[in-house]
């Protein structure tokens, strides 16, 4: 089992502030806040939404969703739970899993509609003794994968436990950490300590590597011997926008920036005019974040699908290939480019309105007409499904995916955001 460095973010009144007995405000922008810990490469952010309120809970929920779509990693979300409402929420914000107490008897019931509903992997049980463990054993391993502890003695609930334990650290030596990582039900640390470390995590992570301690870095599955290098010794690098595929930049890697990348997770390449090791972002902050590093069939160049931070060309453009030498018309039939495309002009006929569209018709007569006309697109879809003529169905569904398309235009919901939802599930 791979172990997981998880960050935590204490979230009150839209603020990330130092704990919960403490409101000192550490930051007024917890999207940005947030990202730090996916830069410094953490693998998860462990959310404590401090809210009072349910109007304040509301308010937390948005900024968690924001979070959520900035700071690609996994999100925990955790605090004001109380009902199984309170855990559908955080998900539907984009949270990978929630946190559910079980030092409250009345949540045992909330983690079973959970858990039936959405899955024991949704939930994570936090408990902190090992006389709570006991007590609700039956319970957490039926609803939950995995159990928070928070306790600084952890010989006692490693005695009895039989599932993966992330462990909140109020303190600790950084010897004490990788001796608990080493145990084998230990699945990951969270709490103030990480939050300290965040910086030297690369480090940590090289560390633990080294002492057989397995945790979430990047392998290349072939050494740098085995590719194909001209004659500097390096081997080109093409590098795409891992949602869009488009391409931003063609550099070179030579065994040194190739090692780097692998480690730290950040293109890394040799700069053949400055003759030296260039990590692309560290002086513009337009950082490139590795998702994946595929060569081809002669092993003599690599494609990297990357995460672009900013502009990936020095001219400020998001890609470096945009002169156009020739083109000839044609149709671009790249199923997401064409629903943002048509959605882009949903959302400009919102914005700007334009005498005689229909679009603007649907925006003006409301929701509800929306919702009628999508209502009937539906059942002609069911009409047409059918009929013999195979034709029919793909005109319903057109027209039933553009007034949908209308509908998100009027909900502020983008394609964006439906497709990850369909990633995760």
């Amino acid at each position: 089992m791979k172990k997981k460095f998880v960050a935590t973010m204490y979230l009150y009144q839209n603020k990330a502030v130092k704990g919960i007995n403490d409101t000192t405000v550490l930051s007024d922008d917890p999207v940005l806040y947030a990202r730090t810990f996916f830069d410094n490469n953490l693998d998860e952010i462990l959310i404590y939404d401090m809210s009072t309120t349910d109007a304040e809970h509301d308010e937390a929920i948005s900024m968690i969703k924001k979070i959520c779509l900035s700071c690609e990693m996994p999100v925990i979300g955790s605090g004001h739970v109380h009902r199984m409402e309170d855990i559908k929420k955080l998900l539907y914000a984009g949270c990978a899993r929630a946190v559910l107490d079980f030092e409250n008897e009345e949540n045992i019931g909330i983690a079973e509609e959970v858990g039936k509903k959405f899955g024991k992997d949704k939930l994570l049980a936090a408990v902190s003794d090992v006389s709570t463990y006991k007590a609700n054993q039956i319970a957490i391993q039926a609803y939950t994968n995995e159990v928070i502890y928070q306790n600084d003695d952890m010989k006692d609930i490693m005695s009895v436990i039989n599932m993966p334990v992330m462990y909140h650290i109020p303190a600790m030596s950084l010897e004490k950490m990788l001796e608990y990582l080493s145990q084998d039900m230990i699945s990951g640390v969270t709490g103030d300590y990480i939050n300290e470390i965040a910086g030297e995590i690369t480090s940590i992570k090289s560390l633990c590597f080294e002492k057989g301690i397995p945790v979430y870095t990047f392998e290349g599955s072939m050494p740098f011997s085995e590719y194909k290098l001209n004659s500097d010794g390096m081997i080109p690098v093409v590098v795409q926008d891992y949602k869009t595929n488009q391409v931003l930049q063609v550099a070179y890697m030579n065994e040194e920036s190739y090692n780097k990348t692998l480690k730290t997770g950040k293109m890394t390449y040799w700069s053949r005019s400055r003759n030296e090791l260039w990590t692309k972002g560290e002086t513009s902050g337009h950082f490139q974040y590795v998702k994946e590093l595929i060569a081809d069939c002669d092993k003599d160049t690599l494609v990297a699908k990357v995460s672009q931070v900013g502009a990936a060309c020095h001219t400020g453009s998001y890609s470096c290939f945009f002169q156009q030498v020739a083109k000839k018309e044609y149709a671009n039939t790249n199923p997401l480019q064409v629903f943002e495309d048509v959605f882009a002009v949903i959302m400009d006929r919102k914005v700007n309105p334009k005498e005689g569209s229909y679009t603007n018709y649907l925006f003006d007569k409301g929701v509800d007409k929306i919702l009628k006309k999508l209502g009937e697109e539906a059942t002609e879809i069911v009409i047409a499904a059918k009929n013999p003529n195979p034709d029919e169905i793909k005109y319903e569904i057109s027209d039933f995916l553009y007034h949908m398309m209308v509908l998100m235009a009027e909900k502020n919901v983008t394609w964006e955001e439906i497709t990850q939802e369909l990633a995760r599930r």
